[in-house]
């Protein structure tokens, strides 16, 4: 179990060093917000799964930070990819 942790939180690490440095040196364009937006999903899932401990209940306790997220992730989609007028 510790393993898996530890694996965990450098995963999430990277992740985060990732999107540092794509900010950091400017690599921001429609296809990196959405790997920016898919990285930022699966840290939030990885957090909630292992982390909060929501790996083993029940789904409907599961799905509430899942939708949460979603919904979050996808009005930052909405937000970006609309045309500024």
């Amino acid at each position: 179990m510790k393993k898996r942790a530890e694996l965990i939180w450098i995963v999430l690490v990277v992740f985060t060093i990732f999107t540092y440095f794509l900010g950091q040196f400017d690599f921001v364009n429609t296809l990196m917000v959405g790997i920016l937006l898919m990285t930022t999903f699966i840290k939030g899932e990885l957090i909630t799964d292992y982390f909060m401990s929501l790996k083993n209940v029940k789904l409907k306790y599961r799905m509430i930070p899942t939708i949460w997220l979603a919904a979050v992730m996808s009005s930052i989609a909405v937000a970006y990819y609309l045309p500024i007028q």
